[in-house]
C-alpha cells in the first residue's frame, strides 16, 4: 500500500509538472527600446536605445528590448525572445558575418555575453573595463573591435564551444583625443578606421605592416557618428577605369587611387577621403628593390600575423592579391569633396548611419525623425522620409540593399522599409508609457490591451506583433478591456467613460457614461454580451448598461469605497463585486431589490476571481492574503498566505532591507486555470505564482524579468554604492551623450525639468489563455506571453524496456498503429507522435482512436491541434477530429473540465484553418466556378 501511495504521489508530481513547465515564448508589448518612466520627457543614458542587426541573410531582425533581444522573422511575420537576459538594458549588440553562429551582447555597465545564436546558449560572460559605444565584427568573422575610450580594442573571435578563456586581445589602439563613437572595417578585414568625439578620424591597419604610420583625418567642426569604407572590389574597378599616365582619375588629388572613406558628423557633413600613391618608376620598383627590403616585409607579416605577404613582388595587374594594408603604406590621405545634408543644421542633427559598402548606399537618420537614402560617392538623393517626431536612433540595411530599418527610442518604434516599393514591411510600437491591462479573445488568438496613454491595441499572441492600434477614443489611462465577443472589446478608462469598439471596422460604435462624471477603475462583462458593469473609484458604486442599447440601467451601490474588481458567475446572471473598504458583495442583477451577499475580509480587497464552475471564489487583500470562498454558503474554504512568495526586491531609495518590506507586496491580479485546480497570481512584485488550491502549496514562481536598470530587481543593493544620503545610481546620466530636445526660450541650456525616474518592476494584470496552453502577464516591461513546452516531457512511470522509438518504427511497420501511437504518447516528443498520425492510413483511423484509453485523450487531443496548426493535410486531421469526438465525446462532455484546455487548443486551430480556407475559397470563387465548368465539359466531350 505504501508503495502504491508513492506511486501515485510521483506520478501527481510529474503530472504538475508537464502542467505548468511555461516558459516565456515572447514579449509582444515591445519591438524596440526600453520601458520610460512616465511623464520622463528625457531618455537617460541607459535608454538611448542599442542598435539593430540583419542576420546574413536578410530575413531576419535582432531587435534588442530592455535586457531582452526580439528576433523578428520578416518572411513568416512572427517574433520570438531569445532564451537569455543581460544584467542591464543592452546598449550594444553584434553577430558575426556569413554564418550568424556567434552573437556579443553588451549592456549599460559594459558587461558583455558571448551567445551561441542559433541554440540561444550562453557561452561565455565578460566585462570591458570602459563604456562601449560601438561594436562591430570584421567581414571575414576572424576578430570584433570595439570601442574602448579613447581608443579600441580588437578581439579574436572565439570558437562556439565552451572555453576557459575564449577572449582574447589581439590588439589596442590610440591616438584620438576624444571618445570613439564610430567605427567600421574595410572589406578585407586588415585595415581599421575610428571616428569620435574630436571630431576626427583615424585609421589604423589591424596588423602590423612595415613602413606604415596611421594618418589622422581631420576637417569636420562636430563630432563624428559615422566613418565607412567603401568595398575594395569598386575602388579598384574605378582605378582601372580611370587610371591615366600621370596617375589621376580625375580627383583633386594626384596619384593611383588606393582606398576611400566617408566621414560623417553631427552638423550633417560627409566628406569623401582618398587614399593616393605617387606611381612609382619601373626602375625604381619590383625587381629593383634590395633583399633585405623583401626580408623586412616578410619577417613583419609572419610575426604580425598578417597574411599579405611580400607585396613587392606582386605588379599593378595582381592588385587584388595584395591586401589593403600594405596597398596604403606610403600613400596620402586627402578630401575629395565635402556636401551637407540640410543646409539647417541646428533643426536637424545627424544621428546615426549604416552604410552598404557592396550597393554604395547611405543611410541617414536625424534628430527631428527624417531619414535619407543617398547613392555614394555621388551623394544623389535616392528618398528623403518623415517616420516619426522623435530621434531615429539607429539606422541598419540589410545585406541585400532592399530593407531598411529604423529604431525610436523614446517612441520604442521599430520600422522596416522598403525603398525599392516605398512601403512598409513592419511597422510596430507599443504603448506610451506602458501598458495597464489585457484581456484573451474567446478563441485564444487575439490580446487586446490599454495602456497609459488611452489607447488599446489588438496583438496576435502566435506571431507577437501588433495589427492594429484602434482609433484613440479615451482621453485618460485605460483601466480595463474585456471581450463581449469575438468582434466586440470593451474599455475602460479614467476619463469617466466604457468604449465599444467594432474589430471588422476598427471604429468605437458606443460609448457609455455615468449619470454623474467618475473615474472607473474595474469592469466586467457577462457571458452572453448583453451586460457591461464598471466600478468607480468615487463615488463608490457600479454602473451598468445594456450593451445594445448604451443605456444605464442600474446603479449598484453599498460599498463604502473605491471597487476595485468586477467578475460575472460564469454560469449564473450574478455580479461579483470587490472594494477597498474590505468586502464582496454578489449581487443579482435580474431580481430588483435584492439584498446582496457579502463576504468580509479583514483588509482592502483589490482583485477577485470566480472558478470556471462558479462554485468558488477567490478574493485577494493587501495583505497578502489570498481567500477561497462557497459561493454557494458563503463559508471560508481555506487561506493561502501569499506575502512571503511574493516579497523580494529592494528599491533603490528603500531604506530598508527587501525582508523587512513585504508589506507592500501584495497579489493585485489573480486568474484560475481552465480545469480550476491552480491559480495565477501577480502584483507589486517581480514575481507571478501559481498555486495547488486544494494542498495549498506554491507550485511554481516565474520571475518576470532580471534586468537591474528596473527597479526592485535585486533583493540586496551594493554596499559600495550606499552612501549616507542614500544609495548612489551606478547608471548616471553621461554628460557626453547626446540630448536633442529643444532649447527653451532663453535657457542656456535644454533642460525641460525632467528629472530621471527609475521604472519598477510589478505585474500590473494576469490572465490564462483560455486554450491553457498559455498566459500572458502585463508588466513594466509589456506583455509577457509564457507557453507550455512540453515538447521534451515524457511520463517515466508508463515506460518499460520495450516502449522505444526504434519499437514504434517496427509496430508501423508491421501495421499495429494503435499499439505504435500508444508507444508514442508514453515517450510524448511531438515528432514521433506526428509521424504516428501521419502514417495512419485514412480508413484505420477509427480503429486507431478507438484504441486510445481514458488517460491519453487530453494528451492526443493536443497533439493533434498542434499538427494542424501548420500542416497541409486539412482534411486527414478534420477526419482525425471527427472520429475522436464521435469516439469519446460523451465522456469528455461529462469530464469538461478535463479536458476543456486541450479541446479549446484544437478548437482554436480548426477554427483558424477554416478562416484561411473560406478566405481563399472566396478569393478564388469564379475561378472556382470555371475550372468546375471545364472539367464538365471536358467529361461531357
Amino acid at each position: 500500500v505504501s508503495a502504491m501511495v508513492v506511486v501515485c504521489s510521483a506520478k501527481s508530481q510529474i503530472n504538475t509538472a508537464m502542467k505548468f513547465n511555461y516558459k516565456l515564448q515572447r514579449l509582444c508589448g515591445a519591438s524596440y527600446g526600453t520601458p520610460a518612466a512616465t511623464g520622463s520627457g528625457i531618455l537617460s543614458s541607459s535608454s538611448k536605445g542599442s542598435n539593430i542587426v540583419f542576420t546574413s541573410d536578410g530575413n531576419n531582425v535582432l531587435s534588442p528590448v530592455g535586457n531582452r533581444i526580439q528576433v523578428l522573422d520578416l518572411l513568416h511575420h512572427s517574433c520570438r525572445t531569445l532564451p537569455i537576459e543581460a544584467r542591464s538594458n543592452i546598449r550594444r549588440i553584434a553577430l558575426s558575418p556569413n554564418d550568424d553562429r556567434l552573437l556579443i551582447v553588451v549592456d549599460v555597465n559594459s558587461y558583455a555575453m558571448l551567445i551561441n545564436y542559433h541554440r540561444g546558449v550562453i557561452l561565455h560572460r565578460f566585462k570591458f573595463k570602459r563604456t562601449v559605444r560601438v561594436m562591430k565584427f570584421s567581414p571575414d568573422g576572424s576578430k570584433f573591435a570595439v570601442s574602448f575610450g579613447k581608443g579600441v580594442q580588437v578581439w579574436n573571435t572565439p570558437g562556439i564551444r565552451r572555453e576557459f578563456a575564449p577572449m582574447v586581445l589581439h590588439r589596442k589602439y590610440t591616438g584620438l583625443v576624444g571618445d570613439v563613437t564610430t567605427l567600421d572595417w574595410s572589406s578585407d578585414s586588415t585595415v581599421l578606421i575610428a571616428g569620435g568625439k574630436d571630431c576626427q578620424a583615424r585609421v589604423w591597419t589591424v596588423d602590423t605592416v612595415k613602413d606604415y604610420e596611421p594618418w589622422t583625418l581631420i576637417g569636420h567642426k562636430k563630432p563624428l557618428v559615422g566613418v565607412h569604407f567603401e568595398d575594395r572590389q569598386k575602388t579598384l574597378a574605378e582605378r582601372h577605369q580611370f587610371f591615366t599616365d600621370d596617375g589621376n582619375t580625375g580627383s583633386t588629388l594626384a596619384g593611383k587611387l588606393v582606398a576611400r572613406c566617408y566621414t560623417v558628423s553631427e552638423d550633417g557633413a560627409i566628406c569623401t577621403r582618398e587614399c593616393r600613391k605617387e606611381v612609382e618608376n619601373k626602375d625604381d620598383s619590383g625587381d629593383n628593390k634590395s633583399s633585405l627590403d623583401l626580408l623586412g616585409i616578410d619577417a613583419v607579416d609572419f610575426f604580425s600575423g598578417s597574411s599579405g605577404g611580400n607585396a613587392a613582388n606582386k605588379t599593378s595587374a595582381q592588385d587584388t592579391l595584395t591586401d589593403q594594408a600594405h596597398e596604403l603604406v606610403k600613400g596620402r590621405w586627402g578630401t575629395t569633396s565635402r556636401h551637407y545634408f540640410s543646409t539647417n543644421s541646428n533643426s536637424q542633427s545627424v544621428v546615426s548611419t549604416s552604410y552598404s559598402s557592396t550597393h554604395s548606399l547611405l543611410v541617414v537618420g536625424f534628430s527631428n525623425g527624417l531619414f535619407g537614402l543617398y547613392e555614394l560617392p555621388s551623394m544623389s538623393n535616392i528618398h528623403t522620409l518623415s517616420l516619426s517626431h522623435s530621434t531615429i536612433g539607429t539606422v541598419s540595411i540589410n545585406p541585400s540593399a532592399e530593407w531598411l530599418a529604423f529604431g525610436c527610442p523614446k517612441t520604442q518604434q521599430l520600422l522596416i522599409w522598403e525603398w525599392r516599393s516605398e512601403t512598409y514591411i513592419l511597422k510596430q510600437s507599443g504603448h506610451a508609457y506602458g501598458m495597464r491591462c489585457l484581456a484573451y479573445s474567446p478563441d485564444g488568438i487575439v490580446v487586446a490591451t490599454g495602456g497609459e496613454d488611452g489607447t488599446v491595441k489588438m496583438w496576435n499572441s502566435h506571431s507577437g506583433f501588433c495589427y492594429v492600434t484602434l482609433p484613440k477614443s479615451h482621453t485618460a489611462a485605460v483601466t480595463a478591456v474585456e471581450f463581449a465577443n469575438s468582434t466586440v472589446v470593451l474599455s475602460a478608462s479614467l476619463d469617466g467613460t466604457v468604449r465599444a469598439h467594432d474589430l471588422h471596422r476598427y471604429r468605437n460604435f458606443k460609448t457609455y457614461t455615468s449619470d454623474i462624471p467618475c473615474q472607473f477603475i474595474s469592469m466586467a462583462v457577462d457571458k452572453s454580451g448583453e451586460v457591461v458593469c464598471a466600478g468607480s473609484a468615487e463615488p463608490f458604486r457600479v454602473c451598468v448598461w445594456s450593451v445594445q442599447t448604451g443605456k444605464l440601467t442600474d446603479v449598484l451601490t453599498g460599498h463604502v469605497g473605491p471597487v476595485s474588481a468586477l467578475e460575472f458567475h460564469p454560469v449564473r446572471g450574478t455580479l461579483a463585486s470587490a472594494s477597498w473598504d474590505g468586502t464582496v458583495k454578489v449581487w443579482d442583477l435580474y431580481k430588483s431589490n435584492s439584498v446582496p451577499e457579502t463576504f468580509e475580509n479583514s483588509a482592502d480587497v483589490v482583485c477577485l476571481a470566480f472558478r470556471p464552475d462558479g462554485n468558488e471564489i477567490c478574493t485577494g487583500t493587501i495583505r497578502g492574503l489570498l481567500r477561497f470562498w462557497n459561493v454557494e454558503d458563503g463559508n471560508l474554504i481555506c487561506e493561502i498566505d501569499g506575502q512571503k512568495d511574493i516579497k523580494g526586491g529592494r528599491k533603490f531609495n528603500d531604506r530598508m532591507t527587501s525582508d523587512n518590506n513585504s508589506s507592500s507586496r501584495y497579489f493585485t491580479s489573480i486568474a484560475y486555470s481552465a480545469d480550476g485546480t491552480c491559480l495565477l497570481a501577480g502584483g507589486n512584485s517581480k514575481y507571478v505564482c501559481i498555486y495547488e488550491i486544494s494542498q495549498q502549496i506554491l507550485l511554481k514562481k516565474f520571475q518576470v524579468s532580471f534586468n537591474r536598470s528596473l527597479d526592485g530587481v535585486l533583493d540586496e543593493l551594493n554596499s559600495k554604492n550606499l552612501a549616507d544620503g542614500g544609495a548612489v545610481d551606478d547608471e548616471h546620466d553621461s554628460a557626453d551623450e547626446n540630448d536633442f530636445s529643444s532649447h527653451l526660450p532663453g535657457a542656456q541650456r535644454a533642460d525641460d525639468g525632467s528629472r530621471k525616474s527609475r521604472v519598477e518592476v510589478l505585474t500590473m494584470q494576469v490572465a490564462f489563455s483560455p486554450t491553457g496552453r498559455e498566459w500572458s502577464t502585463v508588466s513594466t516591461e509589456g506583455l509577457h506571453v509564457y507557453s507550455l513546452d512540453d515538447d521534451m516531457i515524457f511520463d517515466p512511470l508508463a515506460l518499460t524496456e520495450a516502449v522505444t522509438p526504434a519499437a514504434v518504427q517496427t509496430n508501423l511497420r508491421e501495421g499495429k498503429y494503435g499499439m505504435a501511437l500508444l508507444m508514442s504518447l508514453h515517450l510524448n516528443e511531438f515528432a514521433l507522435v506526428k509521424a504516428v498520425i501521419e502514417d495512419t492510413p485514412y480508413e484505420s483511423i477509427g480503429l486507431v482512436v478507438k484504441s486510445i484509453g481514458r488517460q491519453h485523450l487530453g494528451q492526443l487531443t493536443q497533439f493533434l491541434s498542434k499538427c494542424m496548426e501548420d500542416s497541409p493535410h486539412v482534411e486527414y486531421y478534420l477526419h482525425w477530429c471527427l472520429e475522436l469526438l464521435q469516439t469519446h465525446g460523451v465522456y469528455m462532455e461529462k469530464n469538461r473540465g478535463k479536458y476543456l484546455r486541450s479541446f479549446r487548443a484544437l478548437f482554436r486551430v480548426v477554427q483558424s484553418r477554416y478562416a484561411d480556407l473560406k478566405t481563399i475559397c472566396d478569393d478564388n470563387k469564379y475561378s472556382l466556378q470555371f475550372l468546375e465548368s471545364q472539367a464538365n465539359l471536358l467529361l461531357g466531350e
